[in-house]
């Protein structure tokens, strides 16, 4: 199986006043269809910064970046903002960390779920709404016609994220790129939106480039594994081999780092 998605030897980096800062180099990783890649490592190491980079987001008159990034084949680097709006959406669709940024506060969910669709189809309003709630039927959102007419802040940070999702699923992309999708939500939002993401996987296919920094998260979704420190990536792996047999340092220091409960003086890993 070839590479969905493929970043070969990318590097950013971003001009300032006081010169050029480097903020990820020689970062190299492929995604097959229907895998899901966890990308781990502490705040600050370039996870959002690539995953930015593959979508093209970042502001052209301050970063460079150099290096390779396919999607089937073509090349996404360098595309003009024109070309990359209709890839992003369509074929690489993109989850926030807080779903309350991804919607515009005086809109309601159903005029940018509609007008999502559209931009991207040539489905009419009436064909466009029926394609949104079949989707969110699909996810078991609960009465989608009425959750069409809330505004964002009517919904919970949980609900919002599930919609949102669904949005990005409705249109079959290629590839979904989630960056900390279940870091502001409860125990069972967490659990609903993993296994949302984890149905659009296994029903249509998509491959999925899943940003964490919670290790529970990623040991339950991922397939491989790719650790990052510093702007580079210091191991890749499959997700079982990595948790039973790491071998960089900085991989062992996340392992012990992991919350533990004790009880009667044996720890207990807590694992979402």
């Amino acid at each position: 199986m070839e590479d969905i998605l493929k970043v070969k030897d990318l590097h950013v980096q971003v001009r300032t006043n006081d010169g050029s800062a480097t903020l990820v180099q020689a970062i190299s990783f492929g995604i097959k269809k229907g895998k899901i890649l966890g990308l781990v490592g502490e705040s600050g190491c370039g996870k959002t910064v690539t995953s930015m980079s593959i979508l093209q987001l970042h502001d052209q008159k301050n970063v460079d970046i150099r290096g390779s990034i396919t999607l089937h084949g073509r090349e996404l680097n360098g595309l003009g903002n024109r070309e990359m709006r209709k890839i992003r959406g369509k074929d690489i669709a993109f989850i926030m960390q807080n779903p309350m940024n991804a919607f515009t506060p005086v809109f309601t969910i159903g005029h940018q779920f509609i007008e999502t669709i559209r931009s991207h189809t040539g489905l009419n309003k009436k064909q466009a709404k029926e394609l949104a709630i079949g989707v969110m039927e699909s996810v078991n959102l609960p009465n989608p016609a009425k959750l069409l007419k809330n505004y964002p802040f009517q919904l919970s940070g949980g609900m919002l994220q599930r919609v949102m999702i669904s949005m990005a699923a409705c249109l079959r992309p290629a590839v979904i790129i989630a960056d900390e999708p279940t870091t502001a939500l409860d125990l069972h939002s967490q659990s609903l939106v993993l296994r949302l993401l984890d149905k659009i996987r296994s029903e249509y296919g998509t491959s999925i480039l899943l940003i964490s920094h919670d290790l529970g998260v990623i040991s339950e979704m991922a397939d491989d594994v790719i650790v990052m420190q510093h702007g580079r990536i210091v191991e890749s792996a499959n997700v079982l081999k990595l948790f039973d047999h790491p071998q960089h340092e900085y991989t062992k220091k996340l392992l012990r780092t992991r919350p533990t409960l004790y009880f009667d003086k044996q720890p207990y890993t807590y694992m979402l």
